[in-house]
């Protein structure tokens, strides 16, 4: 497709302004990282924070007559509840707004771009539970989590929306839980599903070993009839510096504040009759995926700035025949998405991901520059390769708490979506992206 290069530039230079204006005019945060927290004592607590990501996005032939799109979008908007009714009993409550990005055409959020584009989200209000997790945290080696909650797949899953290290993450193809459109009706949402979690970490000479092994609900209608269930298991390492984040959870970047990193992690997810289509021939498949992720994150000497890597590959096997697609209407169109769609045709192949970071250390009105690259392959068995270049810098006021970004995509991810179908078809397309990232 013909590039509009004069129009490329200017959306390209209204995103630097962008930042620009924000580095030289925003006032200085608080230095707060904790939400607001009412302390009965020390076992007996709750807090509340927030979390807000909205964009703006302009998308090559994203319009009729092969024009720009240009769209504003709120990305997530959530509230976060935290506590504790005992010194081993506590709890987490999360929100989202759903239906926030409705009729925008953005697709850069974490789980399930495609989710953007719904003209619903299956019947539930805008705002809607996203977490509901009791904890049973007994000893750092041995904790139980049940309820709603992140399942321990990769990091990219596990850094969750917020604490991504680029405002729309590694973009490979998503698990089970990010196709689905409704707990209940797929197979989760958002990376998460209805579970139990034991987890915990070990610390063996000097190194941190994170171990994290959950049974879920996974699809629960279409395909899966026996009502199976999901595991899904990850085992992590750190060689360095551990990594303070909440339970099994993870972050794309720490900005230098924990020292170097070096971490690998292992994840694998089955589930009996978990995609594909029960109303066709060969169209009900089991799902089983393996992924390895790497992070990297080195503080160069005589503060010299921070380097950061990360990377994940994955592959999953979901053989269902193409004709799975052809059960109902809106078929060719993953099937947790369309009511009317008989298919959950999740991903089947392998797909990568990589992306390094540089936090220049310098600051310059209240924050500090971070330049990025990141590439992404996703490679279907019986579908078309889609892959896609990435490049942006982030601007950093306060960690995940407090940032922007600014970035520019080229490659056929957007055009071709999530559909694995024979005939999925799109041209590589430029788009450019400004952010607003505040988290409290």
């Amino acid at each position: 497709m013909k590039v509009e290069v004069t129009r490329s530039w200017k959306k390209f230079l209204v995103a630097g302004a962008t930042v620009a204006l924000v580095a030289g005019t925003m006032s200085a945060p608080q230095a707060a990282n904790a939400a607001g927290t009412i302390k009965a004592d020390d076992d007996k607590w709750i807090s509340i924070g927030m979390g807000l990501r909205t964009s703006f996005n302009a998308q090559e032939a994203g319009s009729p007559g092969g024009h720009y799109s240009n769209d504003f979008a709120v990305d997530n908007a959530r509230i976060y509840l935290n506590g504790k009714v005992h010194k081993n009993i506590g709890f987490e409550v999360t929100t989202e707004c759903f239906n926030c990005s409705v009729g925008s055409n953005n697709n850069d959020r974490q789980y399930a771009p495609n989710l953007a584009g719904m003209a619903s989200f299956g019947g539930n209000s805008s705002i809607g539970l996203l977490d509901a997790i009791g904890k049973v945290e007994i000893s750092d080696a041995v904790n139980l989590w049940v309820g709603r909650m992140l399942l321990p797949t990769d990091r990219n899953t596990l850094n969750n929306a917020f604490y991504t290290a680029s405002y729309s993450g590694l973009r490979d193809a998503a698990h089970a839980a990010g196709y689905s459109s409704n707990f209940n009706a797929g197979a989760g949402l958002y990376g998460r599903d209805n579970a139990a979690t034991i987890w915990g970490k070990v610390h063996p000479g000097g190194m941190h070993l994170l171990y994290a092994f959950a049974v879920s609900q996974g699809l629960r209608s279409g395909a899966n009839a026996g009502s199976s269930l999901m595991y899904t298991g990850r085992v992590q390492l750190n060689l360095l510096n551990d990594e303070p984040m909440s339970g099994y959870y993870t972050a794309g970047t720490y900005y230098g504040t924990a020292g170097d990193i070096a971490a690998i992690g292992i994840s694998g997810q089955h589930q009996k009759d978990g995609a594909g289509n029960a109303g066709t021939a060969w169209g009900v498949s089991d799902v089983t995926n393996f992924t390895v992720d790497a992070m990297v994150e080195k503080l160069l000497p005589n503060n010299a700035g921070v380097l950061t890597f990360n990377g994940q590959f994955k592959r999953q096997w979901a053989r269902y025949n193409q004709s799975a697609f052809n059960g109902g209407a809106g078929a060719g169109v993953i099937g947790a998405l369309d009511p009317s769609a008989a298919c959950f045709c999740v991903f089947s192949g392998h797909s990568w991901t990589v992306q390094a970071l540089y936090l220049i250390p310098a600051k310059i009105g209240v924050g500090r520059f971070q330049p990025y690259a990141q590439y992404t392959s996703i490679n279907p068995l019986e579908s078309a390769n889609r892959n896609e270049w990435q490049g942006g810098v982030n601007y950093v006021i306060d960690g995940h708490n407090a940032r922007v970004a600014a970035f520019y995509t080229y490659g056929d991810i957007r055009t071709k979506g999530a559909s694995y179908a024979a005939g999925a078809a799109g041209d590589k397309v430029d788009s450019f992206h400004v952010a607003l990232q505040l988290q409290y």
